[in-house]
């Protein structure tokens, strides 16, 4: 899953370009729409720019700025889906307190009982003088610990620096250290300070993977969240720019192939390989190895009433997006190397890089 994205104000932005940005929008969205009075608004929000320096956009209108933002991430196979977005206005909130409560009700009603649902978070805004009061520094609201040792590392190797924050910041992590230890969230005031936010685990469902046809692969105590939210992030339209903890659904393949396979992350294969008892000389083993992780991964994730999609079905629903898409009239953009979902055999090795594809987004074409 790939957080939405629209084309990104520069953060050096001169401020006299507010009332440009903000006029492209008010424009899109009224064309779009279709909708009369774009003139009234302009001059309603031209007025709050010149007395206020910013201006508020109107519920509509967030929630509008949202899912089109969904609608144009070029990384993001699942944005069939954009017009469901479930849009939370939470400008109001300025407390870390708040912010904590509103990240747990953002996590309780995305995971609406396994039922998933894509929803997006909005907080307070940053202004032409300064940060957002608060803004998420965790990447998403449910990452493993990674415990380093003489041994090696516990847990999941992408998370060691986010480790070596949380404890730098107080956090001791659990008495006994395991696989699966959830970092508290991490956030910044507009003070310039990061501050500990505990997690709420009795929010966080995980969910245990095993196998319906081989029971050891559940004695490697393996698990998985239900909803990733991905909380570092940004709305940015119209000249301006809020943090937005937003939240989709798992494709199998990021669970199986990315999370738990890759040698840099939870390296799973090899035990796979043996619990299947595979030669070594068969050259296909780690394919049959990860299918059969995958078929894990799906089968937990089912007969635990928990949505997840998978990449046939995605591919297909991708295809009807790009339809639609240009039947409206609209250009779709896409970055292959995400949109390939393709459940390959793990790619990186051990300290291999771990950087997001350089690729950027290109129109698509049939």
């Amino acid at each position: 899953m790939t957080a939405p994205s629209t084309v990104r104000r520069r953060a050096d932005m001169p401020h006299d370009q507010l009332p440009a940005q903000a006029h492209a929008f008010l424009r899109q969205r009224h064309n779009e729409l279709g909708m009369p009075g774009l003139a009234r608004r302009w001059r309603e929000v031209r007025a709050e720019i010149r007395a206020n320096g910013t201006w508020r956009p109107t519920y509509d209108e967030l929630a509008y700025a949202a899912r089109v933002a969904w609608r144009n991430s070029g990384r993001c196979i699942g944005r069939l889906r954009w017009p469901s977005l479930i849009v939370r206005d939470r400008r109001h909130i300025t407390t870390l307190q708040e912010v904590r409560r509103e990240l747990a009700a953002h996590l309780d009603e995305a995971t609406n009982g396994g039922r998933i649902r894509s929803v997006i978070t909005v907080l307070p805004p940053a202004t032409h003088t300064g940060p957002p009061p608060v803004r998420i520094i965790s990447p998403q609201l449910a990452r493993y610990a990674a415990w380093q040792s003489r041994d090696g590392v516990l847990g999941d190797p992408t998370n060691v620096a986010l480790t070596h924050l949380a404890t730098y910041l107080g956090w001791s992590g659990p008495t006994r250290r395991g696989l699966f230890d959830i970092l508290p969230w991490i956030a910044a005031t507009n003070d310039g300070r990061l501050h500990l936010l505990p997690a709420e685990p009795a929010h966080i469902l995980e969910v245990p993977i095993h196998h319906p046809d081989h029971p050891w692969i559940a004695d490697l105590g393996l698990r998985w969240p239900a909803v990733p939210v991905i909380s570092k992030m940004a709305l940015h339209f119209g000249g301006l720019q809020f943090p937005a903890p937003f939240s989709g659904t798992f494709m199998a393949s990021e669970i199986a192939t990315r999370n738990l396979a890759d040698a840099h992350r939870y390296h799973q294969l090899p035990a796979i390989i043996a619990g299947l008892g595979l030669d070594d000389r068969d050259r296909l083993r780690a394919d049959k190895a990860l299918l059969t992780l995958h078929e894990a991964v799906l089968h937990s994730f089912e007969t635990a009433g928990v949505s997840i999609t998978d990449h046939h079905r995605e591919s297909r629903a991708f295809a009807r997006f790009v339809q639609r898409e240009e039947a409206a009239g609209r250009v779709v953009v896409g970055d292959w190397s995400w949109l390939n979902s393709y459940p390959r055999t793990p790619q990186a090795p051990p300290g291999a890089a771990t950087t997001t594809p350089a690729n950027p987004p290109r129109p698509l074409s049939r």
